[in-house]
């Protein structure tokens, strides 16, 4: 049986699959390091609600409209799969990411997007603290993969029943 964990201190993430260490993420500058490609390929195309996290935080779920950039464009050449996790970044210093957030973006209608194409979709963010200020009606913000920009996307509507549909969706 595969176990997955999470974890984050010192603004690290850090995961593990079976007690090994697979994948960590330096949360303030974006970069990652992937140690086992394999075992780290795999979770990645399944979704938050297949794996249970211990010591995991809560979803923040939000409808947005995605873009996803043509090819033509500095877009990816192949289209998403629903489970796609990308880096979300809100906010840029000096054209560099000033920070990324841990989400997935998942749909049922369509079995890919493809690059060019703009849909509804249903994007799943890590609850932080610090992605309380970027969420509000109409935000838009930048999918990445690494360094590249390949969509954007803009919040359409809040899922979750607790969070206030305004300015200030979560009442911060």
């Amino acid at each position: 049986m595969m176990k997955i964990h999470k974890e984050i201190k010192n603004n690290e993430l850090y995961l593990y699959q079976n007690g090994e260490l697979i994948y960590k993420k330096w949360l303030t500058t974006g970069e990652s390091k992937i140690f086992d490609v394999i075992a780290y390929n795999k979770y990645t195309l399944v979704s938050f609600n297949e794996i249970r996290y211990e010591n995991s935080n809560f979803l923040i779920s939000v409808k947005a409209e995605l873009e996803l950039k043509s090819t033509n464009n500095e877009g990816r050449k192949t289209g998403i799969i629903s489970g796609f996790s990308p880096n979300h970044v809100f906010e840029y210093k000096q054209s560099q990411i000033l920070k990324t957030f841990i989400g997935d973006i998942t749909f049922s209608d369509w079995h890919k997007i493809e690059p060019g194409e703009k849909r509804i979709v249903k994007v799943r963010f890590l609850d932080f603290p610090s992605l309380h200020s970027y969420l509000s009606l109409g935000k838009v913000w930048h999918i990445h993969e690494g360094q590249r920009v390949i969509g954007t996307a803009r919040i359409l509507s809040f899922y979750d029943s607790d969070i206030k549909q305004n300015n200030n969706p979560l009442n911060l």
